[in-house]
């Protein structure tokens, strides 16, 4: 790896300290390093990125790795986490061990985990990917949701929750797990299905293949009227739906590829963050 794309979350490096770190650490390396555009909504322009990187370097937590996952989806560039956040489940190296990580990146001491994607496609032709999940959620008045899961066409269950949340083995330890989902070793190829406060007795998760087809539709709300729902791709972009509605998930042919330089495995991770140990 030679040419390194560094994205900033200016929320957690405000005055870019890490940043200008990371930057000289890699020059220092013999690097060429390319800094992120933004624009005034702190998006990332995807004009601006260069064609021929190798890395792209991420500072600040796992939302900020998240959005950069979704950006690079199409490239399958390795990304690699700097901590700047909370709990930090993505994002691979603390900032005191900024000096010794980049050593090792640029020795090319490191290893590639793929974590998979699904993605999301409407009736009208537009689509989006998630690396953690994709959620069906009310819109507007606190009320419940009426809808159907179909699984490779075939009829699941319907449901009446506050919504669904479909999660890739990356997204079980986030929105999946508060909603009582199941922790899943986050290299698997599989989807979880979880409603979110489900209006039935034994309403539990599912865990399908990874080549799963799902279809949510939109049912009619109470007396027939008519269901106006968000679709939201790893707590970001939303796309409306109303009832009769359709959105399809399966799994993207696009994997994340995460930087990995510790020796330390995921059930050490877990255990560390769930215990803050």
């Amino acid at each position: 790896m030679d040419r390194f794309f560094i994205v900033t979350n200016d929320g957690k490096d405000p005055d870019f300290t890490v940043t200008d770190k990371v930057k000289s650490l890699l020059l220092q390396e013999g690097k060429t390093t390319y800094l992120c555009e933004k624009n005034e909504d702190k998006r990332m322009i995807k004009d601006t990125i260069p064609d021929d990187i190798d890395c792209v370097i991420v500072i600040g937590g796992d939302g900020s790795l998240i959005e950069a996952a979704r950006v690079f989806h199409a490239r399958e560039v390795p990304i690699l986490g700097i901590n700047m956040g909370t709990l930090g489940y993505l994002t691979e190296v603390e900032v005191k061990d900024i000096g010794e990580a980049l050593k090792k990146l640029a020795a090319g001491d490191y290893a590639l985990e793929s974590r998979m994607m699904i993605e999301g496609a409407f009736e009208n032709g537009e689509k989006d990917v998630a690396l953690n999940d994709i959620v069906v959620s009310r819109k507007g008045v606190l009320r419940v949701l009426h809808f159907k899961l179909y699984v490779n066409g075939e009829l699941l269950n319907s449901y009446e929750a506050d919504g669904i949340i479909i999660s890739t083995p990356t997204g079980s330890t986030a929105y999946n797990l508060s909603a009582g989902g199941p922790i899943v070793e986050p290299t698997a190829s599989m989807i979880v299905i979880t409603p979110i406060c489900s209006h039935a007795l034994n309403t539990s998760s599912i865990v399908l293949s990874a080549e799963d087809e799902i279809v949510i539709e939109i049912g009619r709300g109470r007396n027939g009227t008519v269901e106006e729902v968000f679709t939201t791709f790893d707590g970001a972009d939303m796309v409306s739906l109303k009832t009769g509605e359709r959105v399809v998930i399966r799994r993207s042919d696009a994997d994340t590829k995460l930087v990995k330089l510790s020796k330390i495995g995921f059930l050490e991770i877990l255990r560390r963050k769930m215990k803050g140990s």
